[in-house]
C-alpha cells in the first residue's frame, strides 16, 4: 500500500459515495434504505482508511508525511496533500464522528433524503480536504467549498427559521474568508508560491506579519468562533438538524483552531506574539461571558452551542502560549470537544425525536423512564464540566497549567470558567433528568433503542478511555507541536537579535 495515494483515497472516497446515491432511482421506502446504506458504509470504509494511514503514521517524525504532489494550476499552484501530527488526528476524529452522523439520521430525516446524504458526504470531503492540503489554493477551496453543503443542510432540513440561521451562517464565514484570500495572494507575491511548506520556510517581514495576521485572524476568529464573532453559532446549531449539529460543532469549529496552529503561529510568530495579550482578552471573555449567557437559556440546543464558544475559549488561549502544555492542550481540548458536544447534541436529538420539542421546562424525571440515556448524558455531561476522568478535563487542565506561565490573572480568570461550567451543566442536567416525572406527555416516553445505544456508547468509552489514558493522543501530536514551538522561539529570537544589532 505504500504507493497508493491514500491520503486521496480517504478526501474523495465520500465523494464517490454521494455519485453512487445520485444513480439511485425513485423515492420509496427500499430506495431511501439504499440511500442510507450507500451513505453509511462509504463513511465506515472511510473511517476504516483513516485509521490504515494512522497505522502507518510515524509519531516520532514532525514533518508532513504520506505526501501526494500533482501539478494543478499553472506551475505555482500544485495539488498537494501530507498530514502531520496535528492534522493526522483532525482527519480521524472527522472520519470517526460521519457515521455517527448518517446513523443518528436514518429515523430523523424522511424528506429528501438522497439530497440529504449528498450534501454530508461532499462535506466529509471537503472537511478532510482542508485537514489534508498543504497548498493554499487548494486548502482555500476545501475550506470555503463546505460552507455550500453546510448551508444547504441548515437551510432545507432545519428548523423553522432554518433560512435565517442558514444565511447568517454563510454570510458571516464568507466576509472573513474573504480578507483571508487576500492574504494568500500577498504571500504568493511576496514568496512566489502557495505551498504550505515552502511558505512555513519563508521569512515574512514584521510589518507584513502584522497585516497578514489580521486577515487570517478574521477567517478563524469566526469560524472558531470567538467571542464577539460567535453569534451566528447559536442560531445555526438550533436550527440545525441532529447531525447537523454534531458535525458543525464537532468538526466545523475545529478548522479555525487547526487554522491558528497550521497557519497564525508558523508563519507569523511576531505577529502573534504581538496579538497573544488580545488572543488572552478575548479568550477570558468568551469564557466568562459566554458561560453565563449559558446559565440564561430556555432551549437545551441553545445552551449547548453557547458552551461550545467558552470551551473554545480555552483552546485560544492555550494555543497562543505557545506553550507545551498550552499548545498540546488546546489540540487535546478541540479533540476532546468533538466528541463531546458530537455526544451532547446527540443526546438532544434521541429526546427530540420522540418529544419534538428542546424546551428544558417540557422535561424532567427522565431517569424514571430512560435509565440508560440519564447515565450517558450523565458520562458526556461530566465531561462537558471538565471532571478528571473523562477527556474534558485533560485538555482543559493543561490549557490552564500553559496559560498559568505565561499570565497568572489570565488563568485566574480562565479558572472560573470551570465553575460557571459545572454551574449551567449541572443546571441542566438536573431539570431535564432528575426529580419526578410530573408532565403527562412523558410518562409514555421510551428509552434509547440498540440504534442509539451503538452510537452514543463508543463515544462514551472513548470520552472515559482518553481521560484516564491521553497518551494515544498525546504521543502523535508531540513532535509536531515541539517542532511548532522551537520554531517560534527561534524566530522570536532572531527577531529580538536583530533589534539588537539596529540599536
Amino acid at each position: 500500500m505504500s504507493d497508493w495515494p491514500l491520503l486521496s483515497t480517504v478526501v474523495f472516497l465520500p465523494l464517490v459515495g454521494a455519485l453512487m446515491i445520485l444513480l439511485v432511482k425513485g423515492d420509496s421506502e427500499l430506495s431511501r434504505r439504499n440511500i442510507n446504506n450507500v451513505a453509511l458504509w462509504t463513511t465506515i470504509v472511510t473511517f476504516l482508511i483513516s485509521l490504515l494511514i494512522w497505522n502507518q503514521f510515524d509519531n516520532a517524525s514532525p514533518g508532513f508525511q504520506m505526501q501526494e504532489r500533482a501539478d494543478w494550476l499553472s506551475a505555482t499552484i500544485s495539488y498537494r496533500m501530507g498530514v502531520d501530527g496535528i492534522s493526522m488526528l483532525f482527519v480521524i476524529l472527522t472520519t470517526a464522528l460521519m457515521p455517527a452522523a448518517i446513523f443518528a439520521s436514518r429515523n430523523s430525516i424522511n424528506k429528501r433524503v438522497k439530497e440529504y446524504m449528498i450534501a454530508f458526504l461532499v462535506l466529509e470531503t471537503m472537511m478532510i480536504g482542508v485537514f489534508c492540503a498543504l497548498d493554499m489554493v487548494l486548502f482555500y477551496v476545501f475550506f470555503e467549498a463546505g460552507l455550500i453543503p453546510m448551508f444547504i443542510i441548515i437551510g432545507v432540513w432545519g428548523g423553522q427559521n432554518r433560512v435565517y440561521a442558514s444565511f447568517k451562517f454563510f454570510l458571516y464565514t464568507l466576509v472573513g474568508s474573504v480578507l483571508m484570500l487576500l492574504a494568500i495572494m500577498a504571500m504568493y507575491w511576496e514568496a512566489g508560491t502557495t505551498d504550505i511548506v515552502l511558505l512555513l520556510a519563508h521569512p515574512f517581514s514584521q510589518q507584513m506579519q502584522f497585516w497578514l495576521w489580521i486577515a487570517f485572524f478574521t477567517s478563524f476568529a469566526v469560524k472558531m468562533p470567538m467571542w464577539p464573532f460567535h453569534t451566528w453559532l447559536p442560531d445555526a446549531h438550533v436550527q440545525a438538524p441532529t447531525a447537523g449539529s454534531v458535525i458543525l460543532a464537532g468538526i466545523l469549529l475545529k478548522m479555525g483552531g487547526y487554522g491558528f496552529l497550521r497557519f497564525s503561529l508558523p508563519m507569523f510568530p511576531l505577529a502573534s506574539d504581538m496579538f497573544a495579550p488580545m488572543i488572552f482578552t478575548l479568550s477570558v471573555i468568551a469564557i466568562i461571558y459566554t458561560s453565563l449567557v449559558a446559565l440564561a437559556q430556555k432551549d437545551i440546543k441553545k445552551l449547548i452551542a453557547y458552551s461550545s464558544v467558552a470551551h473554545m475559549g480555552y483552546v485560544t488561549m492555550g494555543l497562543f502560549t505557545v506553550t507545551s502544555q498550552g499548545v498540546q492542550g488546546g489540540i487535546f481540548q478541540m479533540l476532546s470537544h468533538g466528541l463531546v458536544s458530537g455526544a451532547l447534541f446527540l443526546c438532544v436529538g434521541v429526546v427530540y425525536d420522540r418529544m419534538h420539542t428542546r424546551e428544558i421546562s417540557a422535561y424532567g424525571g427522565l431517569v424514571n423512564r430512560m435509565p440508560v440515556f440519564a447515565t450517558l448524558f450523565m458520562i458526556f455531561t461530566m465531561a462537558n464540566v471538565g471532571l478528571p476522568g473523562t477527556s474534558g478535563f485533560v485538555g482543559e487542565f493543561l490549557t490552564i497549567v500553559g496559560i498559568f506561565q505565561v499570565n497568572n490573572w489570565v488563568a485566574f480568570f480562565a479558572t472560573t470558567g470551570v465553575i460557571l461550567s459545572a454551574a449551567y451543566a449541572l443546571w441542566l442536567y438536573r431539570r431535564v433528568v432528575f426529580g419526578k416525572m410530573e408532565k403527562e406527555s412523558l410518562k409514555g416516553i421510551l428509552d434509547m433503542d440498540q440504534r442509539e445505544k451503538f452510537i452514543l456508547v463508543p463515544l462514551a468509552v472513548l470520552t472515559i478511555l482518553f481521560g484516564l489514558y491521553p497518551a494515544p493522543i498525546q504521543n502523535v501530536t508531540a513532535a509536531s507541536v515541539e517542532n511548532l514551538i522551537n520554531n517560534y522561539q527561534a524566530a522570536l529570537a532572531a527577531a529580538d537579535k536583530v533589534a539588537v544589532l539596529a540599536q
